[in-house]
């Protein structure tokens, strides 16, 4: 029976110790006051007020092909007129690949564009579309 007091009393002197790391709480509070100064941001440049001006060639008005204009319409447009357009006629259509989203899946119309290609990179769309511009 003397065993199972001292088992008893060695209880107790366990407890005491998880005491001892409460009481070195507020060091830990320390600890993240000397962590180093987090980099700050590059400095912004200072704009001159004037509004960044579009480049002329991106702006010229476009006659697209045939095969073109069944998807966007046969009036003259800008490149970047005609990016959205096809990005709109892509994304009605559901025709962005799921499983890797650079790619494009082309339907019948957009099939004439991309020469015949049933999947192309959004990258390579733009050079097979521009070659549809006159």
């Amino acid at each position: 029976m003397a065993m199972k007091k001292t088992a008893a009393k060695k209880s107790p002197a366990k407890k005491a110790p998880a005491k001892k790391p409460a009481a070195k709480k507020p060091a830990a509070k320390k600890a993240p006051a000397k962590k180093p100064a987090a980099k700050k941001a590059a400095p912004k440049k200072k704009s001159t007020g004037a509004k960044r001006k579009p480049n002329a060639a991106f702006m010229k008005a476009m006659t697209p092909s045939a095969s073109l204009a069944a998807v966007i319409g046969d009036k003259p447009m800008p490149r970047t007129e005609v990016t959205k357009k096809i990005w709109d006629y892509i994304k009605k259509n559901k025709l962005q690949d799921s499983a890797n989203k650079r790619n494009i899946n082309a339907d019948d119309k957009l099939k004439a564009v991309f020469n015949g290609k049933k999947q192309v990179s959004m990258f390579e769309m733009t050079k097979l579309v521009n070659a549809h511009l006159k």
